[in-house]
């Protein structure tokens, strides 16, 4: 019996040790480094891997350093789901930056609300993401804030624009809920939309959509898709005798995308959230760090991941102050830390920015850029006025 008793007691202090915060302070990292999403989630793993480096320089939490956890969900919501439950159960992170698309954050959200897990969403731009739950909130602004500015630029640059063509991914939610803002956007700036043309994350041979949109004789092509295949799609308008303008929305925020079009990228006209041109402090020493390091300006992708860590690292400052963070019980520091980020105000990359009620950011400035191809491989994104 007293054996028994004496196991049942172990048992208990080590659960009980379990549910203590971790040292060093682990934040999960779920983002698609394998799959046709990569290429944006290859750059959000180097924008966390500067903000754990960089904050961990700096005393991380209160002299605690923070761990980060990756999982990779792959690009579908599967492995969101997957990489979601093994950080939330097994990893005990804090709070979880991910997924990287928003298709993924509609599964795999709502099994951190559920758990009471804080999630910052990196890249989820598509309507209704805050919306999954009271755990749910995004450095990512949506794309009404940003997809509208795009078509703006296009008709500064070219006012004669009347008839247009779009083209999206059905298979994606965020490329979905994109082109319905292009389209209402279109449609009050009295531009007609000559044919909608469907296609999926996966195609390579766009042909049957190119052969609609040149039999249109439009004047501007807007593309809601994937880098992978919107590179594709690009490189095929062009290749069969396209040569007006292109818009593209916030899946062609990445210099990955450069190789696949090459060439044909040039003059792609592509709204962003971020510019490494943006004069606050903290951007600059984002800019200058992965500049030294990888030899170009950092994409949109990386500084929003940085983002995301460094919000959950400036909340837990805040809640350290008030307990140190080793004290605390994991779950108790999990809702604390939800409510802590909501609250708070963070001077980022992005620029100065906070969040709404839902969950939603509050951000200041938005851009528009127009991608210069230097070679068949390498360009960069021109910010336009």
């Amino acid at each position: 019996m007293k054996r028994t008793l004496s196991l049942l007691l172990l048992s208990a202090l080590s659960l009980a040790a379990a549910q203590k915060v971790a040292t060093p302070i682990a934040i999960g990292i779920a983002v698609a480094q394998t799959s046709n999403a990569s290429l944006f989630g290859q750059e959000q793993v180097i924008g966390a891997k500067l903000a754990e480096k960089f904050l961990n320089a700096r005393g991380g939490v209160g002299g605690t350093p923070i761990k980060l956890v990756f999982q990779d969900t792959s690009g579908d919501e599967a492995g969101a789901i997957n990489a979601f439950q093994n950080l939330i159960s097994k990893d005990n992170v804090v709070g979880i930056v991910g997924p990287t698309l928003s298709q993924q954050a509609f599964s795999a959200d709502p099994i951190a609300d559920r758990a009471k897990v804080p999630v910052i969403g990196p890249s989820n731009t598509a309507k209704g993401i805050p919306q999954i739950g009271a755990y749910i909130s995004r450095v990512s602004a949506p794309v009404t804030a940003i997809a509208p500015n795009a078509l703006k630029q296009a008709l500064k640059i070219n006012p004669k624009l009347k008839k247009v063509a779009v083209l999206y991914a059905q298979n994606d939610a965020f490329s979905t809920s994109e082109t319905g803002i292009f389209q209402q956007t279109a449609k009050d700036l009295d531009l007609n939309i000559a044919t909608v043309q469907k296609f999926q994350t996966t195609d390579n041979d766009f042909t049957t959509q190119v052969t609609a949109v040149l039999g249109e004789n439009v004047d501007l092509v807007i593309i809601s898709g994937l880098a992978n295949d919107s590179g594709n799609l690009i490189k095929q308008l062009r290749q069969l005798g396209y040569k007006g303008l292109i818009v593209g929305g916030n899946g062609l925020n990445s210099s990955s995308m450069f190789p696949i079009c090459g060439q044909y990228c040039d003059g792609v006209i592509v709204a962003q959230a971020y510019s490494p041109t943006q004069s606050s402090a903290a951007n600059q020493l984002f800019a200058r760090e992965y500049k030294a390091q990888y030899k170009k300006d950092p994409p949109q992708f990386a500084a929003q991941a940085y983002t995301g860590v460094q919000v959950f690292v400036d909340a837990l400052k805040v809640l350290d102050r008030k307990k140190k963070i080793a004290d605390w019980d994991l779950g108790e520091l999990r809702v604390a830390l939800n409510k802590q980020i909501l609250i708070g105000k963070y001077k980022t990359p992005l620029g100065e920015l906070s969040f709404d009620k839902d969950g939603d950011i509050v951000q200041q400035a938005f851009y528009v850029a127009q991608i210069k191809m230097k070679d068949a491989k390498n360009g960069t994104f021109v910010f336009l006025k």
